[in-house]
């Protein structure tokens, strides 16, 4: 059973997929506490949540009849049984997505028979959680998935130009950087991007920061 704390149809707000109509699956809890966090209403133990089977939310998504699914949270890489709905979504013929915080290992869902797409966050300084990233996850990535720095200071953008530069991300996956919500000027980012030189890396809004009021949920 998987904690769920809502589900809903809407498009990508970020990713390699942003506009896209996708089916949202939010579990509850988180491992990290990011200093930006516009879902912590959703990371405690005690946030409301109905349980769910596997099967229950794949028919949930086969009703919908829109075939890209984004598993989120929170961190959904907590709950032990989010691999099997993910292999029972692509087993379905869906495009499953997995947003996850960049804390925990991928190795055994990257290897999977039935593997997801990773939307992978890597924590910047301001996150204030940067310590707990799990570095040895650049590799496990492919050209379907995408590294995501949420960037609030120019102090995060350049260690966000470093890592893209260490460990040669353009070449192994998509790349984007987002402005923390309200802390930095995306014009910035894109002087920033301009003076360094960041071929192959995209500067992304979050969708539905502006279609809808910035703290809506279920959307």
């Amino acid at each position: 059973m998987l904690p769920v704390v809502e589900k809903f149809i809407s498009i990508n707000g970020e990713g390699a997929h942003a506009g896209e109509l996708a089916a949202f699956i939010r579990f509850r809890g988180c491992n990290l506490s990011c200093s930006y966090c516009d879902t912590c209403w959703a990371n405690t133990e005690n946030a409301p949540a109905e349980y769910e089977t596997i099967e229950e939310l794949a028919a949930w998504v086969a009703e919908s009849e829109v075939h890209n699914v984004t598993l989120t949270g929170g961190e959904p890489l907590l709950q032990k049984e989010c691999g099997a709905l993910a292999e029972l979504l692509i087993k379905n013929g869906c495009r499953v997505e997995i947003e996850t915080n960049g804390s925990i290992s991928l190795e055994r869902l990257a290897s999977a028979e039935y593997r997801p797409i990773f939307t992978m966050d890597y924590k910047l300084p301001s996150s204030g959680m940067e310590e707990f990233m799990c570095i040895d996850n650049f590799r496990l990535l492919g050209c379907h998935d995408t590294v995501k720095f949420v960037s609030g200071s120019i102090a995060d953008l350049e260690k966000a130009a470093e890592l893209i530069d260490t460990y040669k991300l353009t070449e192994r996956c998509h790349v984007f950087i987002s402005p923390v919500f309200g802390e930095i000027e995306p014009a910035d980012i894109v002087d920033f991007m301009e003076q360094h030189k960041m071929n192959g890396v995209r500067l992304q809004l979050q969708l539905h920061k502006f279609i809808w009021e910035p703290t809506r949920r279920g959307v």
